[in-house]
């Protein structure tokens, strides 16, 4: 039984359905009318109560520092009940249930209207939970498939992405016009979800010629996952679904999203097989199949970096720690300014409220085939051609700044080919980032290093939303009463433009820096060379 409790493939299963339901950060629109009527808030205090969400969402620096005081050190034996990557996902479970369990007795009166202060800190604190999960998920999935980070990070970030339009189709089954009783479910699902799970999130290693096999399973459902959504979400456009569609909808979700468990279990019992078989041979015979399969110490066995691994203050210290940061500020900063103001882009090029709500939803499937496809086409750039890395992160770049020039141009179906590029891209940096930092700075510390990356995120938004698209946008409203037509954007998205193409040429930099490093450490770690 043990077999199949800690057993890496059943980790994966339990991560991909906590990242399944984490995404309340992801559906902001759809309570924010409640909270801004019940609360007597103006639109500057509601976008207030957003910043905090985002700050929330990305300041994952504390998530990273537990995850490496917790779950990767053996610790003394009394105190072993409190290690393990569970604990992090129950920090992060506490946080989103009173985050949102107290925003929900706001909104319904059950407690007198907290200040807005008070209220930023239940979006924050709501928000912040996703960063528990996300490094508890994601840091353990490295350790797990040492030699596919890229794709089970790809795996892992995909379906986070996909997560804000699953949500969105429970809303419509069972809470549409009921945004407060919708608030209260995102404090009790992932909650209740991750409680139920997080105690199958182990961390046991492994690597065997087939893993990339069941991987690809995964894959295959994630991107059966996505396809249905998108479908759902232009029939959604098309015809007004009845309650019993919507019904139907989360029911073949749930069969869906079930799918991986059962390759899990055919996965274990090929390992089980395999670790018999082993059990009965010589030890002559053993050693050759241990070669042969590659099989890596167990659960049990203490977890020994295979390099050195920087800790968050000899990695601030490092050039490639601010390339990458700079990068990443360039390219997350910039896309998500632009699916932060796509209501507005559509509005000023005429669009009708359903194109635009397309357009918005339709960011979650593009956001997913980046973080996935990213993940899976970089692992095989470096386990075949010895590509380091960083230079898909150049590639992405570069494909944005085209995305942002698209827009820019105003010509007839730009901003559907301009969200494509930029949200494919968007999603990119979210895979390949933590990726990326454990291959450069090592795993021991790569929940705490790529959460201050990922800060990164926020920031870049910030100027590029508020300072650039914002003030430019107010200009031209005030000069011509209303902002109507392509002139309102189009200065903004050149900006952008050169925003990613500069994050482009410091990605470059860090291929170029790196690359020696990829071919003489990263590739052998890999027992590629």
């Amino acid at each position: 039984m043990d077999n199949i409790i800690g057993n890496r493939w059943v980790a994966t299963v339990a991560s991909i359905w906590i990242q399944a339901t984490m995404g309340g950060s992801y559906v902001f629109g759809v309570y924010s009318p409640v909270l801004k009527s019940s609360q007597s808030y103006d639109q500057s205090t509601l976008d207030t109560v957003s910043v905090f969400k985002d700050i929330g969402a990305n300041a994952g620096v504390l998530s990273g520092l537990l995850y490496a005081a917790t779950a990767a050190s053996s610790g003394p034996r009394r105190w072993r009940c409190f290690h393990g990557p569970w604990v992090v996902l129950a920090a992060g479970a506490v946080q989103c249930f009173l985050g949102y369990f107290f925003m929900w007795l706001a909104v319904v009166g059950l407690i007198p209207r907290p200040p807005m202060p008070l209220m930023c800190f239940f979006m924050f604190l709501a928000a912040h939970a996703q960063t528990f999960f996300s490094t508890a998920n994601v840091v353990t999935g490295v350790l797990n498939f040492p030699e596919y980070n890229g794709t089970i990070v790809g795996i892992l970030k995909g379906f986070l992405g996909l997560t804000g339009a699953m949500t969105i189709q429970v809303y419509q089954a069972f809470f549409k016009g009921n945004q407060s009783t919708f608030i209260l479910m995102l404090a009790l699902l992932p909650t209740t979800v991750t409680f139920t799970v997080m105690c199958l999130v182990r961390i046991s290693p492994g690597s065997r010629p087939d893993d990339k096999k069941y991987l690809n399973r995964f894959s295959v459902v994630a991107l059966a996952l996505a396809a249905f959504i998108m479908t759902i979400i232009i029939l959604e456009n098309v015809i007004e679904f009845q309650r019993w569609a919507c019904l139907v909808t989360v029911a073949v979700l749930i069969v869906l999203l079930s799918l991986p468990l059962k390759i899990a279990i055919e996965a274990t019992r090929n390992e089980n097989t395999y670790r018999v078989l082993l059990e009965g041979e010589s030890p002559a015979e053993s050693v050759a199949a241990t070669e042969e399969y590659k099989v890596l110490p167990s659960a049990s066995d203490e977890i020994q970096p295979v390099e050195e691994s920087m800790d968050i203050i000899d990695a601030t210290c490092s050039l490639n720690f601010w390339l990458l940061f700079i990068a990443m500020s360039c390219g997350m900063g910039s896309g998500l300014a632009t699916i932060n103001n796509m209501s507005q882009i559509g509005q000023s090029l005429g669009y009708d409220i359903v194109k635009t709500n397309t357009l918005i939803s339709l960011w979650s499937i593009w956001n997913f085939l980046g973080r996935f496809g990213a993940g899976y086409i970089s692992d095989i750039l470096l386990r075949q051609k010895g590509l380091a890395r960083p230079l898909m992160i150049a590639i992405s770049l570069a494909t944005m700044t085209a995305g942002h020039l698209v827009i820019s141009l105003g010509f007839p179906g730009n901003l559907y080919i301009g969200t494509i590029l930029v949200g494919i891209c968007y999603g990119a940096q979210w895979s390949l980032m933590p990726t990326i930092t454990a291959e450069i700075f090592g795993v021991k510390h790569m929940g705490t290093i790529f959460n201050t990356i990922g800060i990164a995120s926020p920031i870049g938004t910030y100027f590029l939303s508020v300072w650039v698209i914002g003030n430019i946008y107010d200009r031209q409203a005030r000069n011509t009463n209303t902002c109507y037509g392509v002139h309102c954007f189009m200065s903004s998205f050149f900006i952008l433009a050169f925003v990613s193409f500069l994050g482009f040429l410091v990605a470059l930099t860090l291929f170029f820096r790196t690359r020696a490093f990829y071919k003489y450490v990263v590739l052998r770690r890999l027992h590629i060379l």
